[in-house]
């Protein structure tokens, strides 16, 4: 990589995918190409080989996907399957038959099975069964994962998958439907200061344990990957720490301001009891996170102030 080098980012306005153009631009990175749903349908694979066609990118990080919370991922299961498989695969293999050497896949920590050990750990990947409720969701990026092994085993080119924690920060989502606890907690603390301090009102006991990592620290993983040529195929990234979520509310509590109670509704359900990625290999190549957890969350909080009139409420088509 040189600072000149063509970098296509797929989903470049996303939280993750605007991250890392932030990243790149910052390092001084000046070549890089971003285009909008609108102006590029990854779920057309014609409109894609033409774009790669024109373009000529030399390295692309694929930051696309259709998201959302478990609601959305129930209500929709087609679309998550079958439009994530459409812009990985066109993208994937586009890539491939465009001569691309270098491809970046982004995934989510779903993808490994509901029930294998903690802290998750790579190899777990297609030992059991998924979770349901994001399945769909999951397989999809699976197959994205086992198209850069199969790339990288097959024809040797530098193709990778990075599969990171509960992402948080700059540009996510707030919407209370279909937002994750993080950013959902976010507003709800604001909201209730705003309201005299009122009572907020969270969803089960709090114990569960859930980790965390600050999108910026994210987008320099993806950097980091792109400027490196990694041993393996496959790469968790997170923070390897984790926190309750009695202790994540208190986290925002207190960076928000909020003096009120927190009533926790253990009628709810607590999910998951605990979530922890093990990011050892990714330590083990030389990159770890820098961005602790309250600073992180301050610093979201204060783009979510600057933001709060045009954050907009996200919902399914």
């Amino acid at each position: 990589m040189n600072k000149n080098t063509k970098i296509y980012i797929a989903g470049h306005k996303g939280m993750v995918g605007s991250a890392v153009w932030r990243a790149l631009t910052q390092k001084g990175y000046t070549n890089l190409i971003g285009k909008s749903s609108k102006e590029l349908d990854l779920r057309n694979q014609q409109a894609v080989t033409d774009f790669y066609a024109t373009e000529r990118p030399e390295a692309v990080i694929d930051a696309a996907a259709r998201v959302g919370g478990i609601l959305a991922n129930n209500d929709f299961p087609y679309q998550f399957l079958m439009e994530n498989m459409q812009i990985q695969n066109n993208l994937i293999d586009g890539a491939f038959k465009a001569g691309i050497d270098k491809f970046i896949f982004l995934g989510s920590s779903c993808i490994y099975p509901k029930f294998a050990p903690q802290p998750l750990k790579e190899e777990y990947l297609l030992t059991d069964s998924l979770e349901p409720t994001n399945e769909w969701y999951a397989i999809a990026k699976i197959t994205g994962v086992k198209a850069c092994q199969a790339i990288r085993k097959q024809f040797g080119k530098d193709y990778l998958s990075l599969m990171p924690t509960n992402l948080y920060g700059y540009y996510d989502n707030f919407d209370f439907n279909t937002s994750h606890v993080l950013p959902a907690m976010i507003r709800k603390f604001h909201e209730a200061k705003n309201n005299n301090h009122a009572p907020v009102t969270l969803w089960g006991s709090g114990t569960p344990m859930r980790e965390f990592l600050f999108v910026d620290d994210m987008a320099e993983a993806v950097v980091y990957a792109l400027e490196n040529t990694l041993p393996e195929h496959l790469y968790n990234v997170g923070s390897g720490t984790d926190v309750t979520i009695k202790h994540l509310a208190a986290t925002i509590q207190k960076a928000v301001g909020h003096q009120g109670d927190i009533v926790w509704d253990a009628t709810k359900p607590d999910g998951t009891p605990r979530k922890l990625m093990d990011v050892s290999k990714m330590k083990g190549v030389g990159w770890r996170y820098t961005t602790e957890l309250d600073a992180g969350i301050a610093k979201t909080y204060q783009w979510f102030l600057e933001n709060v009139e045009r954050i907009k409420e996200v919902k399914m088509d």
